[in-house]
Parts: structure tokens; C-alpha cells; sequence
């Protein structure tokens, strides 16, 4: 993003590890000295990039159901065979891999999130591509649930996303009228941010 590009390098030294050419690399997900693709069915490979507060990828799947079903049978391979092709993968609990690289294939934005980052526009959820893009997921959840969880659920991301939009938006108008009245001060030295982003007093 070009608003990166402009910041310090120790603010961008995370972004440039990952948003790189390596992006293009095997070695990326499958393991420069193993290069075993059952290393690279196990969720844990899509960590070293999809984690971070800039977007949590993976804290939200470690926490959720299917990530913590994961976690604990992970080793046992009557419930995970990595063995087996992806095409093949009859898991417990879908990975990262099972949705997003789906019957084996390399294209990880053929099946990339519904949802832009918070604060983006919101789509047109009327326009075809957007519907496209639904149905392709209602699709993949369907190996395990019915097509009207899989929408339903959708249906109730949708909300969650548009109440946090709404509350991302007023947040900054708070904050832009505590200027605009002359009340905005810089923040203090003991509650700034560290060099992680995280605000000491967190």
C-alpha cells in the first residue's frame, strides 16, 4: 500500500518479510529443507505470515471452533491424514489449506476472505462478482454444513461488519471533533505505543 511505503523502515520490516517475492516462492508454505507437502497441509505454515496486528488471520482460526478442534487432534492422524492430497483430505476440522488452497490447487485468492479490511467501502453485496464470491464460499462450507447455516452465517458476518464499520466511523468523528474544538492533545509519553504497536498501558 502506497501509505506503507512511506513509513519507517522498522514500521515496515514485518510488511516487506512477507510482501515480497516470496510470495511467489515454494519454499514460502512448503519448507525450504523438508519441502514435504505434508508440512505444508498444517495450518501452522500459513502463521509465519497471516498473524500480526496488522491482520490476524491466524488469531482468529486459533480461536475459533474449527481452530481449536484443530489444535487438539492435530496429531492424530485418523482425524488429520496430511498424507492424503488435499483433494483427498477427509479432516475433522477444515485447516486453512482444506478452504483456502481447496482440492489442491496453488490460487489462495481464488477463495481469498469475503470482507475488506475495517474502514474500507463496502462493497456493492448486490453486485455479481461480490454473489460469485458468496456462493463460491457457501460452496466449500458445504462439505460439512448445510447451505443455509453456511448463508446464515454469512448473512450474520455481514451485520457484525457493518455494526463495526459503523462504530470504526464514529470513532474518528469523535476523534476529529476533539480537534476541531481544540482538544485534541498529543499523547503522553507513558501511554504511547511501543515499538510493537501495543499501548504499554494494555
Amino acid at each position: 500500500c502506497a501509505w506503507s511505503i512511506e513509513r519507517p523502515p522498522g514500521d515496515t520490516a514485518g510488511c516487506t518479510f512477507c510482501h515480497t517475492s516470496s510470495e511467489e516462492r515454494c519454499s514460502t508454505c512448503h519448507q525450504r529443507h523438508q519441502f514435504d507437502p505434508a508440512v505444508a497441509r498444517h495450518s501452522e505454515q500459513c502463521k509465519a505470515c497471516h498473524w500480526g496486528k496488522d491482520h490476524r488471520d491466524w488469531e482468529a482460526y486459533d480461536i475459533s471452533i474449527h481452530g481449536v478442534v484443530y489444535q487438539v487432534n492435530k496429531w492424530n492422524p485418523q482425524e488429520f491424514d496430511f498424507s492424503k492430497k488435499l483433494a483427498d483430505a477427509d479432516y475433522v476440522e477444515p485447516t486453512c489449506q482444506y478452504c483456502h488452497l481447496r482440492g489442491g490447487h496453488h490460487n489462495v485468492q481464488r477463495l481469498s476472505t469475503v470482507y475488506t479490511s475495517m474502514g474500507m467501502s463496502n462493497a456493492d453485496r448486490g453486485a455479481p462478482l461480490w454473489k460469485e464470491k458468496r456462493e463460491t464460499w457457501v460452496s466449500v462450507c458445504v462439505d460439512c454444513h448445510s447451505p443455509r447455516f453456511a448463508r446464515e452465517n454469512l448473512q450474520a458476518m455481514d451485520e457484525a461488519y457493518k455494526d463495526a464499520g459503523l462504530k470504526y466511523t464514529e470513532t474518528f468523528k469523535v476523534a476529529e471533533n476533539l480537534m476541531l474544538d481544540g482538544m485534541g492533545e498529543p499523547m503522553p509519553k507513558d501511554l504511547a505505543p511501543d515499538w510493537s504497536g501495543q499501548h504499554i498501558w494494555s
